[in-house]
C-alpha cells in the first residue's frame, strides 16, 4: 500500500515496535561493508543482487547464505564469525539514525510503549541504540535466542516457549508486542525490509513500512509505506492519532469539570 488514503493514518495502536538495522540506524550499509570485507578474506566476492537478498537476514543465516553462494558450505562458520566481527567494529565507530528516526521516536515516547524488535545479537542493538540516545525510549528490545528442533507437522507460526525465532519467523514482533501489553492487532510494526514486513505480518500486527516500497508481491503487506520517518503524515499521525497521556494539570481540570457538572 502507498502513502496515499491509507486506513492506518485512522488508526491508534496501543504500542510501537521498530526494527532496528536500516529502520532506525543506519547500518544496512554496515552489513554491507562487513558481507564484503568477510567475503574478501578467503578471497571471495558478493554474488550479483547479493545485497538485496541478504537484507534484513539474521547474521547466522547470512553467514550460511554466503557460504552457499560462494559454492563453499565448510566456510559457514567461518564466515558468520568474520561477518559479526567486521560488523560490529563498523557500527561501533559509525552510529547514525535513519532520517527523521530519532524525531519520530521522541514524538512517541511517553504516549505509549515502545519497543525494538531485530535480527541483531542484543549488544549491537544495545550499543547503537545507546550511542544514538535512544535507548531509553524502549522498554524492551527482543532479538532471537535459537531456533526450535525440527518437528513433523509442527505449525510454522507458532511460537516456542523459551526461543525467539529470527524473521521472517513471526516471533520476535509476537513476543515485543505481548511485553508491551498489546495484543498483535493492537501494536504497530516499523520496517524497512521485505524480511521485517514477513515476520510482523505473520505476527499479527500491522505495518509501517520506511523508505522505497519494494516493487515484490509481500511489499503489500504493509499497510502503508513512507520515505522516511521524518514524513509529514507520521508528524499528523502523531499528532493527531497517539494523545499524550492525561497529566496532573489535565486530570484535576477533568475533576473540577465532573465537579460543576455534578
Amino acid at each position: 500500500m502507498t502513502t496515499q488514503a491509507s486506513p492506518l493514518l485512522d488508526w491508534s495502536p496501543d504500542a510501537v515496535v521498530f526494527d532496528c538495522d536500516g529502520t532506525l540506524m543506519d547500518t544496512e550499509r554496515h552489513w554491507q561493508e562487513a558481507r564484503t570485507r568477510a567475503l574478501r578474506a578467503f578471497g571471495l566476492r558478493p554474488a550479483p543482487g547479493f545485497a538485496e537478498r541478504a537484507k534484513g537476514v539474521h547474521y547466522i543465516d547470512c553467514g550460511r547464505l554466503m557460504a552457499e553462494e560462494a559454492h563453499k558450505p565448510e566456510l559457514t562458520g567461518d564466515l558468520t564469525t568474520a561477518l559479526l566481527e567486521h560488523f560490529m567494529e563498523l557500527v561501533a565507530n559509525d552510529p547514525v539514525t535513519m532520517p527523521g528516526a530519532a524525531e519520530f521516536v521522541r514524538s512517541l515516547s511517553g504516549r505509549l510503549p515502545l519497543a525494538v524488535a531485530s535480527n541483531c545479537p542484543l549488544e549491537v542493538v544495545e550499543e547503537s541504540l545507546s550511542r544514538a540516545r535512544l535507548r531509553r525510549h524502549f522498554r524492551h528490545i527482543v532479538v532471537p535466542s535459537g531456533m526450535p528442533p525440527d518437528a513433523p507437522g509442527a505449525d510454522p507460526e507458532a511460537v516456542t516457549p523459551g526461543v525467539v525465532r529470527p524473521k521472517p519467523w513471526p516471533d520476535v514482533y509476537a513476543t515485543a508486542a505481548r511485553l508491551c501489553g498489546a495484543r498483535p492487532h493492537r501494536a504497530l510494526a516499523v520496517e524497512d525490509s521485505l524480511t521485517g514486513v514477513e515476520s510482523a505480518w505473520r505476527a499479527g500486527l500491522r505495518v509501517l513500512g520506511v523508505g522505497p516500497q519494494p516493487a515484490q508481491a509481500h511489499a503489500g503487506r504493509a499497510d502503508l509505506w513512507v520515505p522516511a520517518l521524518h514524513s509529514p503524515l507520521l508528524k499528523s499521525w502523531v499528532r493527531d492519532r497517539v494523545p499524550r497521556p492525561a497529566g496532573p494539570a489535565d486530570r484535576i481540570g477533568e475533576q473540577r469539570g465532573h465537579e460543576q457538572h455534578g
